[in-house]
């Protein structure tokens, strides 16, 4: 099946469609945007306005939940980025076992962030140097405001 969202005026078909080789800094942003679109399907599952998802199974039946980690077991993608995403999704619920729809959100965030520096034709080597000099500063940040608590 397949599975297209909107996204502003074009409609970009992130599941199923014709298999196309890319390279280069259109291949960057196709990635990105593939990517980002499985996140905001999620996105959408959060919160008191959360969205129903309607999903036709292989076997002809349909799923209709709004649980994201339902959602990305369901789904079946071929774009390699969005793939990533759901590997991700995975590799949160067998390492932690929850935040499965947090982790998408947050990567799909960050790539929002990385986008306009790749439009920028920054090397993607600085973006993710930028990324780890800002995890850095924020594991500055919250060891300096935080607080040992004594158990008794």
């Amino acid at each position: 099946f397949s599975v297209a969202e909107l996204t502003s005026t074009a409609m970009l078909q992130v599941f199923g469609g014709q298999i196309k080789r890319e390279q280069g800094h259109k291949a960057q942003l196709d990635n990105i945007s593939s990517a980002k679109a499985v996140s905001d399907i999620i996105r959408t599952t959060l919160g008191p306005r959360a969205m129903l998802k309607m999903i036709l199974d292989p076997m002809g039946g349909i799923v209709i939940t709004n649980d994201g980690n339902s959602i990305l077991r369901e789904i079946d993608v071929n774009h390699p980025a969005a793939k990533h995403m759901i590997e991700l999704s995975r590799a949160q619920d067998e390492e932690v076992g929850d935040g499965t729809t947090s982790v998408i959100i947050l990567a799909g965030e960050m790539l929002q962030m990385a986008q306009k520096y790749v439009e920028q034709n920054i090397h993607p080597i600085k973006i993710v140097q930028g990324f780890a000099r800002a995890l850095d500063d924020a594991v500055k940040c919250l060891a300096e405001a935080s607080v040992d608590l004594k158990v008794n």
